[in-house]
């Protein structure tokens, strides 16, 4: 018995240690590309991609790790690992736990990379993490997108670029995709969008991003598609519950868009110089006695710095219900018109600025942090769905208006004492906690400020599991007798 057991033990490690593979893929490697090296992945293993110039299109289908063993492609820099030309760099079909990085994709003919739930709209692919990569440089004029996401739920995209798109084409498009975060990544010199989630999408967070000629719309919240591609199937919405906050965003024709869309909260963010209107409120889907119209939705703390370019300061077509929009604590000013009386808005705003100069550090150096003397500190409305200004410094009470708080606060999240420290962050399903407390309380909030955890904390270092916890960012708060800590952490 005593053997049976060592045997099956060894068994267990020999599996575990086959597992956590490195597959080494590029010229001279193993395996010549990262189809072949998908083919025979396991759970736990990392594709890692050589230096080299890959031209694809790699299909991958039913690439799958597990929740406590991702599979991971990666490139050993992104700067040397380039996928480039072919109709598409990698294509992927119902994947389950897979992290991309490190990688650059340009010059595509069809889309640059594609994810998708291969049609079937009950089963989406989940739990995808892509960071640290580059999309550039579409090598077609038409609807053809940098990122193309079709189907996927649970997923992270940070810390990326994405420049110089299709003309008719996204940066990033969503079609019923949900429980996302897409999060301090770089757009510039986009095509049709630099963002669009439509087609049923929903529960998504676009935080602290920066944009730059994002595109005819940056940001388009909702969209027009065809009945047969909404997930789930029946959805009569293009989007809804989507947060937009803490951008940057710089020219474009105009920075936002409802379309046939829901409770979209469009909260702290700086814009500049729109090109001919601030906002777009309109419905696209040809049948309006299904399809909802674009309601309900919230325009709060933004500052919006216009110039003589602007045309209309907010379109609305038909089939829309603008009267449910709600306008507050907005910043409004023109730079070419000294006696501007503010934008023409659907509704009355309440609690907004008009034309007093939002004083920035350098808006000609595209600086757009508050100077001490700024009337937009102080001056937002406490919104509980945003925690964190675009350097994740935490938004006081009440909070600055605007992309940055530019008030005084005695912590950050960076600067926090040294005596609450969080490992690893990212994490999976676990997380360490050091500390010299001697009791407190730890609460875990969404970005929405949903409570999702609390526990007592422990006179000792703690572990806390979190393994029931949806993928996404948090704010956990700790609260002690020293008073209130925060850190914004990461489940993946």
């Amino acid at each position: 018995m005593k053997f049976f057991i060592a045997f099956c033990m060894f068994l267990h490690l020999f599996s575990t240690a086959l597992s956590q593979r490195i597959l080494n893929v590029g010229p001279g490697r193993t395996y010549a590309n990262p189809a072949a090296a998908a083919a025979v992945a396991l759970p736990g293993d990392t594709i890692l991609l050589h230096p080299a110039t890959y031209t694809g299109p790699y299909f991958i289908s039913n690439l799958k790790g597990h929740r406590n063993a991702w599979i991971t492609i990666k490139g050993t820099t992104k700067e040397q690992v380039i996928f480039s030309g072919g109709s598409e760099s990698m294509h992927f079909s119902d994947a389950e736990f897979l992290h991309i990085e490190n990688l650059t994709v340009r010059a595509q003919t069809g889309n640059g990379m594609n994810i998708d739930d291969a049609g079937s709209m009950e089963s989406p692919t989940k739990h995808v993490v892509i960071e640290n990569c580059i999309f550039r440089d579409m090598a077609a004029s038409g609807n053809n997108d940098l990122l193309k996401l079709s189907g996927l739920d649970s997923f992270i995209i940070r810390n990326c670029h994405f420049e110089n798109g299709a003309t008719g084409g996204s940066g990033i498009d969503m079609v019923g995709c949900h429980a996302g975060t897409i999060y301090n990544n770089r757009f510039i010199q986009l095509g049709s969008n630099s963002i669009q989630a439509k087609g049923g999408s929903s529960e998504i967070e676009i935080l602290a991003n920066h944009f730059t000629n994002g595109g005819q719309r940056t940001l388009n919240l909702g969209g027009s598609t065809g009945a047969a591609f909404f997930r789930p199937f029946g959805i009569n919405y293009e989007a809804r519950n989507i947060t937009a906050a803490a951008n940057i965003i710089e020219g474009s024709v105009t920075p936002v868009a409802f379309v046939g869309s829901r409770n979209i909260r469009f909260i702290n963010n700086t814009i500049i110089r729109p090109e001919r209107w601030i906002l777009r409120i309109l419905q696209e889907s040809a049948d309006t006695s299904f399809y909802l119209s674009s309601a309900n939705n919230h325009f709060i703390n933004n500052i919006v710095v216009v110039n003589n370019s602007l045309s209309t300061d907010v379109n609305i077509g038909p089939n829309t219900s603008p009267s449910t929009f709600k306008f507050s604590n907005n910043l409004w000013y023109h730079l070419d018109n000294a006696n501007w009386r503010g934008p023409q808005l659907p509704v009355m705003e309440t609690q907004g600025i008009i034309q007093m100069n939002p004083q920035f550090m350098s808006l000609a150096n595209g600086d757009y942090r508050l100077l001490s003397i700024s009337p937009a500190i102080g001056k937002g409305k406490p919104e509980p769905s945003v925690k964190t200004d675009r350097t994740g410094k935490l938004y006081l009470n009440p909070p600055s208006i605007g992309a940055y708080e530019g008030g005084v606060t005695t912590f950050t999240e960076q600067n926090q004492p040294d005596k609450l420290i969080i490992y690893p962050n990212p994490f999976k399903d676990a997380l360490n906690i050091e500390h010299d407390f001697t009791q407190g309380k730890i609460h875990i909030y969404d970005l929405r400020g949903n409570l999702h955890f609390k526990t007592d904390l422990e006179p000792n270092d703690q572990i806390i599991d979190l393994d029931k916890l949806s993928d996404g960012l948090y704010i956990l708060q700790l609260e002690s007798r020293a008073g209130f800590f925060f850190r914004k952490i990461c489940k993946y």
